[in-house]
């Protein structure tokens, strides 16, 4: 924390984007989450081979967003 100049504290900016920092990583799907998500992606497609890494960023963003709502709540 850092002083004022009145003596009071207040938090330093870095402690902020720390704590944040370690919420996000929390908020992270494994590896394995991503793949189990993105091989449904790829049957309910079908099976059809369009771009598995864009079936992986998909899962991704899927699975951060939904463990962010979890961490709100």
């Amino acid at each position: 924390m850092a002083r004022t100049a009145k003596g009071k504290t207040k938090p330093d900016a870095s402690t902020a984007s720390d704590s944040q920092d370690s919420e996000r990583s929390i908020a992270r799907p494994t590896e394995e989450e991503i793949a189990v998500r993105a091989y449904h992606i790829y049957l309910e497609r079908g099976g059809a081979d369009v771009n598995p890494v864009e079936d992986w960023l998909r899962a991704e963003r899927e699975l951060t967003e939904g463990k962010s709502r979890e961490s709100d709540n």
